[in-house]
């Protein structure tokens, strides 16, 4: 018997069952934050130091991620600054832009939490993905894939990407690229790469390389990684975060290079073996802002079917406080077919749909009981059922499972990917 206290928004339910608990191993002797920080601003992977870099009276451009990832922005983002004035770098030369993607703007507390003590010194800029004043078009891939940048990253002297490197469902890992395809992207250039997850249509269905924790052969990777060197970025910062959010390792330098040896440790650090697939998982996001809204929440669905066995349950924790996190996200729920979900969704492209077309996926193969804000009825059109509270889910649960199921406690289902064998 396990008792657990599982993160649901800003609260959480306390749990007590007879399951196995998935979870990373603690991570041990975690560097300090500052030293780690500036140790890896000092010997960065493929490219000099910002010293040797950056000339003095530069305008830089910092590009870093919204609040839906916390990658430790309050900490890197002072530092990152100090050596670019340390470089001659002036405070009124150094922008910051906030890498949306085509998610919402961010308020001025949110931008106060990612900035830290920066806020209110350092410039700050939501990227506009659909203000084409504002975007500059690159051309186009050698597949032939358009690409709009953000004008205000593409008139700095510098280009400094940060983030955090972590799963992706279907990307393989985040950081690297993605902050800036899809993050400061044109909305046309996030559909066009995003939609190499499906396979040519003689074909159908998505390319079984896209999927999370893999780079190798991923046409979705590939094609973020492509448009986003067609920025030419100067310098990579990007964190590897325990899953208690502190700093295990900071990675510097290169765009690929650089991304590539963080993503060896997100692997190691972020799945975790199981013996075989499950009848039941009981899956926390991780809370707030993991379950900010369901996009977020989608990835903790994601990584958590992989316990279990096809026509097994997930219960799934997700306040979702924010809603379904894009308008568009719910009306493609209006199909209700598989085909001709695939369909419409080729002839249309959209990244909420993809989402959207992965939920019901889910739905169609999995028992999703989702405890969130979320009404009946809009639960329902998702293909899951709805669920007040983590008791009720599980006595839902238990009325279509065997006797004694086997179950799985995943308590931050936005972080951890179970590998059954």
């Amino acid at each position: 018997m396990v008792k657990l206290s599982l993160k649901y928004g800003s609260r959480s339910f306390d749990v007590a069952l007879q399951a196995q608990v998935l979870a990373a191993a603690p991570a041990a002797n975690l560097p300090d934050p500052e030293t780690e920080i500036r140790r890896a601003l000092a010997c960065p992977i493929g490219t000099p130091p910002l010293a040797e870099i950056i000339r003095p009276g530069e305008r830089v451009a910092i590009v870093t991620s919204d609040i839906t990832r916390y990658t430790g922005s309050e900490r890197y983002l002072p530092i990152l600054v100090e050596e670019l004035n340390r470089c001659g770098i002036a405070d009124h030369d150094i922008e910051i832009i906030i890498a949306l993607g085509i998610h919402r703007k961010q308020s001025p507390e949110e931008h106060r939490k990612i900035l830290g003590p920066l806020f209110g010194r350092i410039a700050v800029h939501d990227h506009e993905c659909d203000d084409r004043a504002q975007l500059v078009d690159l051309g186009r891939t050698s597949s032939g894939l358009p690409v709009c940048i953000s004008q205000r990253v593409m008139a700095a002297d510098r280009v400094i990407v940060t983030g955090t490197i972590g799963l992706h469902y279907f990307a393989g890992f985040g950081g690297g690229r993605k902050s800036l395809v899809p993050g400061v992207a044109s909305r046309e250039t996030c559909m066009a790469t995003h939609f190499a997850i499906f396979n040519p249509p003689e074909l159908g269905g998505r390319n079984a390389k896209a999927c999370t924790a893999n780079l190798d052969g991923n046409p979705v990777h590939q094609a973020i990684l492509e448009a986003a060197k067609m920025v030419e970025p100067d310098f990579l910062l990007n964190t590897v975060l325990a899953t208690d959010k502190r700093i295990a390792r900071v990675y510097c330098g290169d765009l690929e290079k650089a991304h590539l040896e963080g993503c060896q440790l997100a692997r190691a650090l972020y799945t975790v073996p199981l013996e075989r697939p499950v009848d039941l998982a009981v899956v926390s996001c991780g809370g707030h802002p993991k379950d900010i809204n369901f996009i977020q929440a989608h990835k903790a669905l994601d990584y958590g079917v992989h316990a279990v066995r096809p026509g097994g349950t997930l219960i799934l924790l997700a306040a979702c406080p924010d809603g379904f996190g894009n308008e568009t996200f719910y009306n493609w729920f209006n199909y209700e077919d598989l085909d001709i979900f695939e369909k419409a969704l080729r002839s249309r492209y959209e990244i909420n749909g993809q989402t959207a077309f992965s939920t019901l996926s889910k739905a169609r193969t999995w028992r999703v009981i989702l405890v969130s804000e979320f009404t009946s009825e809009q639960t329902f059109k998702m293909g899951m059922e709805k669920a007040e509270s983590l008791d009720e889910a599980l006595q839902m649960a238990y009325k279509q499972l065997p006797d004694h199921p086997q179950t799985v406690v995943i308590p931050d289902g936005g972080t951890i990917l179970p590998v059954a064998r």
